[in-house]
């Protein structure tokens, strides 16, 4: 029996193991100087990990009486988990290592935060979630403060540390109320006890504690307070992790609870996602707007597209969550293609993050400013960009769950918040001119994934490169 639990759970295991042995191996050698291996190293791991269970995952298998649960939809997010993890991985080395900041600790911790990402998604029970969430948060902390002498580094670490335990006590709380009143930990024993209509109100406390609690890990209104400033604290390379991994297991984690445990009381929840979507939609929109850094701004746009995510969800449709899955897949690779930008905006090898500093960058660099253009009207919904489809498949997903409202209060928080991305085109493009111009340096590693995403949001109109339906097999897994 164990034999068989542990073979389901078996890339865990070898991802768990090989960050355990690199942390041990960089201790008994040569320490820091390992630092640029690991970060490859661990790249490969997290892509031939991805293929694995790409390529070879079938049907829905279930672990450890039901407390991880081995499906198409874990099988979805975990391959846009490691794939993401990996670009950002590689895209971090030069920058780290020319700031010195490339300490063999940095990659251990994200594969051990892919761990508790890829235990998230695949979650069964109340125990297993908080085991998840944990290990990937207990990660998270320690590489937004991994800049040492830096006031504003330390900061964020600190303010994403205390916040987020205070999310998990949170949490905790609701889990411990809907243990208390369903009598069990497992999702399959919550459901039958969570009937639409017939849910107890000391059940309907622990489920909104537990809806609180995830969401500050989306970066959900009302609990968005952390962003912004972990986001411009953190060294860049964390940043763009933080923006594209974290968050699709946090939406991973957000479906199967709502889904596998509470997917008989839809009626319950569907009206408090809807909320918090709503909130999030404008407060991003409207928020963004007066911001002069790029990641602040950056920020505020995750904050805008958690809310379009959580839109599919409180659809509380198969559909809903094959929407959900369609736009994290396509708002993943629009910030890895966008941070890639970020992280070339340099002027004598210093990092620049003011938008002004882009002023006129066309001229200097048209390639980059024109795949940086592809990327801000996909980021802005504009067709016939990818992310254009993305947003369209959430709003189709909320009007046929008859949440017509969301869909045009979506609508007009999509509209407002064009304005600070096309803000960001018209420095690039009409600016003024000014005589100091950001280095112009040769774009490497970076520059092929800024090109490669671009593509990705033009070519990928065609069929989206299979995403999609991937992502209805994925919902079809969950829901039914």
């Amino acid at each position: 029996m164990i034999s068989a639990d542990l073979n389901i759970i078996l890339p865990e295991i070898l991802l768990s193991a090989f960050a355990l042995l690199g942390l041990m191996g960089a201790v008994y050698t040569t320490k820091d100087k390992t630092g640029g291996l690991l970060v490859w190293l661990t790249a490969i791991v997290f892509v031939a990990l991805a293929a694995w269970i790409g390529l070879t995952g079938e049907g829905t298998r279930v672990a450890f009486g039901g407390m991880f649960i081995e499906d198409g939809f874990a099988r979805f997010a975990k391959v846009t988990i490691l794939l993401s993890a990996a670009a950002v991985l590689v895209m971090s080395e030069g920058y780290m290592k020319s700031r010195g900041l490339l300490r063999f600790e940095y990659p251990m911790l994200v594969a051990l935060s892919a761990v508790g990402m890829m235990m998230m998604v695949s979650a069964g029970d109340l125990m297993a979630l908080y085991m998840g969430l944990e290990l990937q948060s207990l990660a998270l902390y320690v590489v937004a403060s991994l800049r040492r002498d830096s006031v504003k580094s330390t900061e964020a670490g600190l303010k994403y540390f205390v916040l987020g335990a205070l999310s998990s006590g949170v949490l905790l709380y609701g889990a411990s109320l809907v243990y208390g009143y369903a009598g069990t930990t497992l999702f399959s024993g919550i459901i039958t006890t969570a009937q639409s209509g017939n849910v107890s109100l000391g059940l309907l406390f622990g489920l909104v504690f537990l809806i609180s609690g995830m969401a500050f890990k989306v970066s959900a209104v009302p609990f968005h307070m952390w962003t912004p400033d972990v986001y411009e604290g953190s060294p860049t390379p964390v940043t763009a992790f933080f923006a594209t991994a974290p968050k699709v297991a946090a939406m991973g984690l957000f479906a199967r609870v709502l889904h596998d445990a509470f997917g008989n009381a839809i009626s319950d929840w569907s009206q408090i996602v809807a909320l918090l979507s709503v909130l999030s939609m404008f407060l991003g929109a409207i928020a963004a707007i007066g911001q002069t850094n790029i990641k602040r701004l950056m920020a505020f746009s995750s904050i805008a597209h958690m809310g379009y995510a959580l839109m599919g969800l409180a659809a509380g449709t198969v559909l809903g969550v094959q929407a959900m899955l369609v736009y994290m897949a396509i708002y993943v690779t629009m910030n890895v293609g966008t941070f890639a930008f970020i992280l070339m905006m340099q002027k004598d090898g210093a990092p620049v993050t003011d938008i002004s500093s882009l002023n006129m960058y066309s001229k200097t660099n048209p390639g980059r400013a024109l795949a940086m253009l592809v990327l801000l009207f996909s980021l802005a919904g504009v067709p016939p960009m990818l992310g254009f489809f993305g947003k369209l498949y959430v709003l189709r997903a909320a009007y046929e769950a008859d949440l017509v409202w969301l869909a045009i209060a979506g609508v007009i928080a999509s509209v407002i918040g064009a304005y600070y991305y096309l803000r960001i085109v018209f420095y690039m493009y009409f600016g003024s001119e000014q005589s100091e111009q950001l280095d112009n340096s040769r774009g490497g590693i970076l520059g092929g994934f800024l090109i490669a995403s671009a593509l990705i949001m033009v070519l990928g109109i065609a069929n989206m490169f299979g995403v999609e339906g991937a992502a209805a097999a994925a919902a079809g897994a969950l829901v039914n």
